[in-house]
């Protein structure tokens, strides 16, 4: 008889393996711990068997629901991540990370209205994750509530200047709005902050790009593949080099003289 089945067993009144009721702790330890690795490890299909396991030796551990729908995103089965998370949340409502994660995979599902109830709950419960607050933002952006968006952006910069995410975001914001200028700048400060915040080199390159300054847009799409070359705007930048490439004038021939 293995563990699991001593376990059943047990609470079903066979005295036999009543024992084993015991060792089921352990057992919930061990694969709880396992899953946790797993999942961190990107084993997201093996770390879901373990968190089953889990689950089934101690229904009443919403980490254990939480591994779970957290591997069921990873795997973009997001119904049963939100499943799950709903399961956890009925047993630890106050845990400000089931709500985020909730709230992601909404947005995932391109359902925005859920993800922001979802992130106001988790605001509600923690108001210092400032991620948790940035994906309030780009959700309320989702739904074309952009004044939204920007009044969360400006908050967090305003309370949070070293938080340059929030500072890309907006500057991303004003690129969609036409607003190029405002954009740049933005970028701009975000290089003298940080040389190595690779979107700023992108965000820069788009708004020349779009302002018609080839030569500058080509500077900063270069500079942003030297910086981050796997990027998955890479495609995008190494084709805008390619077209904003000046045009060299055909070479005349040379006169002979008769």
């Amino acid at each position: 008889m293995n563990k699991f089945t001593g376990y059943v067993s047990a609470v079903t009144g066979d005295s036999k393996v009543s024992n084993v009721v015991e060792m089921t702790k352990n057992d919930f330890l061990k694969y709880g711990a396992k899953a946790d690795y797993l999942r961190k490890s990107g084993q997201y299909k093996e770390s879901i068997a373990c968190y089953l396991q889990s689950v089934m030796l101690d229904r009443s551990n919403s980490k254990a629901f939480l591994g779970l729908g957290q591997s069921y995103k990873f795997l973009n089965d997001y119904d049963k991540a939100i499943k799950n998370l709903e399961k956890s949340a009925e047993i630890d409502p106050n845990n400000y990370e089931i709500y985020y994660e909730m709230g992601i995979c909404y947005l995932l599902k391109s359902m925005p209205e859920e993800a922001i109830r979802c992130f106001q709950k988790a605001i509600m419960l923690d108001k210092t994750k400032l991620d948790i607050q940035l994906q309030l933002a780009l959700a309320h952006e989702v739904v074309d509530e952009q004044d939204m968006a920007m009044k969360i952006y400006d908050k967090i910069i305003e309370e949070h200047p070293e938080y340059l995410k929030a500072s890309s975001h907006k500057g991303a914001l004003l690129v969609c709005q036409g607003r190029y200028a405002e954009a740049s700048k933005i970028f701009f400060d975000i290089l003298k902050r940080n040389p190595d915040f690779y979107r700023a080199y992108f965000g820069l390159a788009v708004c020349f790009d779009r302002m018609c300054k080839p030569s500058e847009a080509r500077r900063y799409y270069s500079k942003f593949l030297k910086v981050h070359p796997n990027s998955k705007h890479a495609d995008y930048a190494k084709e805008r080099l390619t077209a904003l490439k000046p045009e060299t004038s055909e070479k005349q021939p040379h006169l002979v003289l008769v």
